[in-house]
């Protein structure tokens, strides 16, 4: 078994400041001496235009190009190291597993994924002019899933890396529909215009109760009805891969329990419970659970846990929002691996 913790950031301010912050906290991380020995690979595999990507961060979310700008000056990196390594335009992402499940007034999401890859840091942020957000990082300026000041929820499944396209990955996409949307119906159209990357699942959840599920892909974005959501398409069936059978019982699964009308609490422990059949113990697969967070937009409150059979943390985002810090500096949980996981352990 191996501790797992993720650091709690909180930050009111500027954009450039917030990147600023980042980075120089990055800096005295093991997990930057990782992204350092990642660069080479990262230069082979892919190519970014700065100029381009710049111009589709200020269509739709001007702020995350300042607090790029901002990551550069605190890595003391070029801005075109930090675009290319962070901004998650044209990026790789290896296969992952992730489970989400709605309720009347939730979202519960299982992050299974492989732990080498995690960043074991969650943020709370308010800029001084836009949209207050909470939720794990990944890839510094990305979120594995997230909640917004309105109540928006957002999360991502994984469906298939192959034949990729210019476009963003998974976790800056959920960013941009955190930093941009009020509600479901504005995320869905906004995820319908921008460039994908790959192909994932995309489960979006609001205050009123509007939930919607989109196929997103290089190739289009289709709208398809549920309430649970795993790892294959049902519109887009050339898109998934070939052995679809966990994707589809943890699905059946969750379709099942739905019918008993659960609280956030009961989903919680369902998906989380290291017994139960929805979590997952193969992260030698990539598709281990390493977090599990439920999202309350009626009362802008969150539970997260890390690992299985966690001791889930409570936010009253709403509490932070009006001011009120959270006294939360980490949290921590136990995942069953023996791997090395650069943030805490510095691989090579």
């Amino acid at each position: 078994m191996k501790k797992l913790y993720s650091e709690v950031i909180q930050f009111k301010g500027r954009a450039d400041d917030f990147g600023y912050e980042q980075g120089k906290r990055l800096k005295e991380t093991l997990l930057y001496e990782s992204h350092l020995l990642r660069r080479p690979r990262s230069i082979r595999h892919y190519q970014t235009d700065t100029e381009h990507v710049k111009a589709m961060l200020m269509h739709w979310a001007p702020l995350l190009w300042e607090e790029l700008r901002g990551l550069s000056e605190g890595l003391e990196w070029s801005l075109e190291d930090t675009v290319h390594e962070y901004s998650g335009w044209q990026q790789e992402w290896d296969r992952s597993g992730c489970s989400i499940m709605l309720g009347r007034n939730y979202m519960i999401r299982n992050y299974d994924y492989n732990p080498k890859t995690y960043e074991g840091r969650f943020l709370i942020y308010q800029p001084d002019d836009g949209t207050a957000s909470i939720g794990p990082g990944q890839r510094v300026i990305g979120r594995t899933d997230g909640m917004n000041e309105h109540g928006l929820c957002a999360g991502y499944n994984f469906v298939n890396r192959l034949h990729p396209e210019d476009g963003f990955i998974c976790c800056t996409l959920t960013r941009i529909l955190l930093e941009s949307c009020r509600d479901t119906i504005e995320a869905e159209k906004l995820l319908k215009e921008l460039p994908h990357r790959h192909s994932f699942n995309y489960v979006l959840f609001d205050k009123a109760g509007r939930s919607s599920i989109l196929e997103g892909s290089p190739r289009g974005v289709i709208k398809k009805e549920g309430r649970a959501c795993t790892n294959h398409f049902s519109h887009m069936p050339e898109e998934n891969r070939r052995h679809l059978s966990d994707s589809e019982a943890r699905l059946s699964q969750m379709k099942d329990r739905q019918k008993e009308e659960w609280e956030a609490h009961d989903a919680f422990r369902f998906l989380n419970d290291r017994s139960g059949p929805i979590f997952s113990d193969q992260y030698q697969r990539s598709s281990g659970t390493i977090h599990t967070a439920g999202y309350s937009p009626e009362t802008l409150s969150l539970r997260f846990g890390l690992g299985g059979d966690a001791q889930a943390v409570s936010f009253s985002f709403d509490n932070w929002i009006k001011g009120r810090r959270s006294p939360v500096k980490k949290m921590f949980g136990w995942i069953d691996t023996a791997m090395d996981i650069p943030y805490l352990d510095g691989i090579t």
